[in-house]
């Protein structure tokens, strides 16, 4: 068995002359078998056009290479995306909440961290990063709201600091997007849903063309979507978004191929923010009620990514590419009500705008060296963050009073990393890796009369991995690793603080098992160490330390197959995680997922319906140090039903299905109330939504 490269390139080395069976076989594509015939010192080029038919999980050969991640292909086929946040829901394990209004980037827990916006997860679309350093409201955040869902081809993740090609955030894992390069047909959407919910999409083929040998092709489309909503809350949330992409792929000669897109979105929201549980009790307001009804924001994204791809007559391949984007941000928000303020109230503006600028070059060639089979992949990149006007401001409905934080950052990193592998035998499989980045981090502060502070910081990143087969169908593997996440600029350049980029110390131990034909299962056992850490607190302007951590679980997915069109999956995550350097009842994490689970059954294509019937469950867990104040678990179940015909296709889902009353997020928080004398600490929660029934009809043409 032979595996091919990411475009799909294979090769066979110093075959004898004679006639040959060629089976290409893919997840969700029909196999192909093609005869070829080598003369003597011939030099082939062949090219084999897969179709589409069925997902059948007795496809699926669990194979020695690190590369292959089969858990990707099955659910990205197999499970509903109609939102940016059902795309990181593909992620086993990964648990989302929105607090603010839906235009605010998603709070997300996995493997035991509460990653806040972004801050221990490393996110990337077509190269692009999503992950902002230095941000207004908070380090890492990860606002994937510019990605329109049918773009996306596909998507592949990873957990644990294990993979050298991916450097900061990169602690608890990393997911990866990938944007279509070609439209099938083109499409047009509307979709309508409770609480005055609208979506119209548009995605139509500019370009599509290729040449006699069907090998070299151009391609072209642009897509567009607009949602707006007033939401489930007592005060309108008034969400409205826009997103525009283009695409322009080609083959510039055989060996060659090059991408553009473009891309640009912005949104405005409404947000009745986090409330207080007494609030709720006393009947102050109701659960969908608002203390301050004058929170919300505005954000926007414009983006520009060339992407060249070259390879070599030996077989290696040379990747180059150069992105730029543009963002502001703007958001209010009000924690505390009164508890500083007890005229105005504590309302709060973040804001900022920022370019960013970058560029990733890979050099990848596979070979043999002394009888084994090898691969390297060796990289530089280099990304600079240039934010004028950052701050921290107090106002009151908008209006500001006066600035608490401002200033301008510009931050750099610089890297290179070289990822090695060795197949030692058809059953085993030793990758390890090496990457180093160099941080400059610059801040001016416009308060103050003192002259801008810089530091330059670097840390270097070993991995290993070790994978071995026992059997085609049963895989153990070995990961372990150093991965970090870069401190907020405002944090790095203080005297006082560590100089230092906090890592993170992992190991995984783990299998990949198939069981007959039609059940595939990973488990993994793992543990996680993170150096103390020095945070920038957006809501406030003030650094903390939040001190050493250890976190260590099991992860445990499945997939399978009941029959030609009926799917299960499975996922079950224990995590414990604690601050190692307090005692055992003062050193719990704050929100820290204990026990989640994911799981679900799918109907995929029978007689032109699919559906879906899933439940997402999130135990309780300590919301303070101390485990005095505890975050209540949920229990969701949700469904869809679709129907495809080659032109037309219908959809409903519902989500929330017994229409609970739940907690979405929720943080310990000391707030005052009008009127009230001394602040309380107690929790305060974005309420989750209540039944929410949402219809769609495509046509494609």
């Amino acid at each position: 068995m032979l595996l091919s490269d990411e475009k799909g390139a294979f090769e066979f080395r110093r075959l004898e002359t004679g006639i040959y069976n060629l089976e290409c076989s893919m997840l969700g594509f029909r196999s192909k078998t093609q005869e070829i015939v080598m003369n003597e010192n011939e030099t082939r080029f062949v090219t084999i056009k897969m179709e589409e038919g069925f997902l059948q999980i007795d496809q699926i050969t669990v194979s020695p290479r690190k590369e292959v991640n089969y858990f990707n292909a099955i659910d990205f086929r197999l499970r509903p995306t109609q939102t940016t946040q059902d795309l990181l829901r593909l992620v086993p394990g990964l648990f989302i909440a929105q607090h603010a209004g839906g235009g605010k980037a998603e709070q997300i827990f996995i493997r035991g961290f509460d990653v806040d916006h972004g801050t221990d997860i490393a996110i990337s679309v077509d190269g692009m990063p999503v992950n902002m350093v230095s941000q207004a409201h908070g380090q890492g955040y990860a606002d994937l709201h510019f990605v329109i869902p049918e773009t996306v081809e596909g998507m592949d993740f990873s957990k644990g600091p294990y993979d050298t090609k991916i450097g900061n955030f990169n602690t608890a894992g990393a997911v990866r997007f990938q944007t279509l390069n070609y439209l099938k047909k083109n499409v047009v959407k509307f979709e309508a849903g409770s609480f005055n919910t609208y979506r119209g999409l548009a995605m139509l083929k500019l370009l599509d063309k290729a040449d006699s040998t069907n090998s070299l092709r151009q391609n072209a489309y642009l897509a567009s979507e607009f949602v707006t909503a007033k939401g489930y809350f007592d005060f309108p949330q008034n969400f409205d978004r826009l997103n525009i992409m283009g695409k322009y792929t080609t083959d510039l000669n055989s060996s060659t191929s090059l991408s553009l897109s473009l891309s640009t979105f912005s949104s405005r929201w409404d947000a009745s923010g986090q409330i207080p549980e007494r609030a709720v009790r006393s009947g102050l307001i109701s659960w969908y009620g608002a203390i301050d009804p004058t929170e919300g924001g505005n954000t926007s994204r414009s983006n520009a990514n060339l992407t060249l791809v070259k390879t070599l007559n030996d077989g290696a391949v040379i990747r180059n590419q150069l992105y730029g984007i543009n963002y502001k941000f703007n958001l209010y928000s009000n924690f505390t009500f009164f508890k500083d303020d007890s005229l105005n109230g504590d309302e709060i503006f973040q804001y900022e705008e920022r370019n960013i600028f970058g560029y990733n070059g890979a050099y990848s060639k596979s070979y043999e060296i002394l009888g084994l089979k090898a691969s390297t992949i060796a990289g530089v990149g280099l990304r600079d963050d240039n934010i004028r006007d950052i701050g921290l401001a107090h106002s009151v409905k908008r209006r500001v009073l006066s600035d608490i934080k401002k200033g301008d950052i510009d931050e750099t990193n610089a890297n290179v990393f070289i990822d090695q592998s060795f197949y030692l035998s058809s059953r085993i499989t030793l990758n390890f890796g090496l990457r180093y980045d160099a941080f400059t981090f610059r801040y001016n502060d416009r308060l103050s009369d003192t002259l801008g502070k810089s530091r330059n910081l670097n840390v270097f990143s070993p991995k290993v991995n070790l994978y071995y087969n026992l059997s085609q169908g049963a895989q153990l593997y070995l990961s372990a690793g150093k991965g970090f996440h870069s401190n907020d600029t405002r944090v790095a350049i203080m005297d006082s603080v560590h100089n230092k980029i906090p890592a993170a110390y992992g190991l995984d131990f783990g299998t990949n098992l198939k069981v007959g034909n039609r059940i595939l299962i990973n488990a993994a056992w793992w543990f996680l160490i993170m150096d103390t850490e020095y945070t920038y607190t957006g809501d406030d302007g003030t650094i903390g330390s939040e001190g050493r951590s250890r976190r260590y679980g099991l992860d445990l997915s499945a997939r399978g197959q009941l029959n030609k069109w009926l799917f299960f999956d499975f996922d079950f995550n224990y995590c414990k995680s604690r601050l190692t350097d307090n005692s055992d009842e003062t050193g719990y994490l704050p929100l820290a997922p204990k026990f989640s689970s994911i799981a679900g059954l799918s109907i995929r294509s029978f007689k032109g319906f699919s559906a879906s019937l899933r439940y997402r469950y999130l135990g309780e867990r300590p919301a303070a140090e101390d485990n005095s104040i505890i975050a209540k678990g949920y229990f969701i179940m949700d469904a869809v039903v679709n129907y495809t015909t080659d032109r037309f296709q219908i959809y409903l889902s519902a989500e929330n299905l017994f229409n609970q009353k739940w907690k979405e997020a929720q943080f310990a928080t000391e707030s005052r109330l009008r009127g009230e004398n001394e602040p309380v600490t107690e929790i305060h929660f974005t309420p989750g939504t209540p039944l929410f029934v949402k219809a769609g009809i495509t046509y494609l043409f």
